[in-house]
């Protein structure tokens, strides 16, 4: 059986037969009244990976923008460049939101 950190977007994603990933079960990040609203800077343009480590400290959280922004990012590499407005989660909330 598979296992996801508590980082990964596949943490709550079943497995069948104990072997194969099932459909994605989605890690909700819910809108928070702390969040800030954060401009892309040109240095994490298509890299949110680059952007979870300066924000967070960890790469893995890479698809927590998407998640928290679907409305403005669907595609969460190339929806991802200069200029566009997201709201990122504050650090404890995102600690406090995924277990971790």
């Amino acid at each position: 059986m598979a296992a996801y950190s508590g980082t990964s977007p596949w943490f709550n994603t079943p497995t069948k037969e104990g072997q194969y990933l099932d459909i994605l079960k989605i890690r909700p990040i819910p809108a928070e009244s702390d969040d800030v609203l954060y401009t892309v800077q040109p240095q994490y343009n298509h890299r949110p990976d680059l952007l979870a480590f300066d924000l967070y400290g960890n790469k893995d959280l890479w698809w927590v923008f998407a998640q928290r922004n679907m409305e403005i990012i669907k595609d969460p590499i190339f929806d991802l460049e200069p200029g566009v407005e997201i709201y990122v989660p504050k650090g404890d909330a995102l600690t406090r939101i995924l277990g971790i």
